[in-house]
């Protein structure tokens, strides 16, 4: 399926690109994010398991489990503080 997969902050400078249009196999939150490890050293470095990365499914947060479908549009970034 094609999805559009946006990064951001510091995501986005690992990867090397804020958005890119992808061809994956991947059905779930989960198996993008280890896709998209496996992948590249640097953005892999970025999203690695045990960092914590928030994810959003069509601009809403979603958990790890939630599906992909076509067309959509995945986010990933860090954490954020305020202050």
């Amino acid at each position: 399926m094609k999805i559009t997969v946006r990064y951001f902050a510091s995501i986005r400078e690992a990867a090397g690109q804020s958005t890119e249009v992808l061809e994956t196999g991947a059905t779930t939150l989960s198996q993008l994010r280890d896709v998209l490890i496996a992948r590249s050293d640097r953005a892999g470095e970025a999203l690695a398991r045990g960092r914590t990365v928030r994810m959003a499914l069509n601009q809403v947060m979603s958990a790890e489990s939630a599906a992909l479908t076509e067309g959509c549009e995945v986010a990933f970034f860090p954490p954020v503080t305020g202050g």
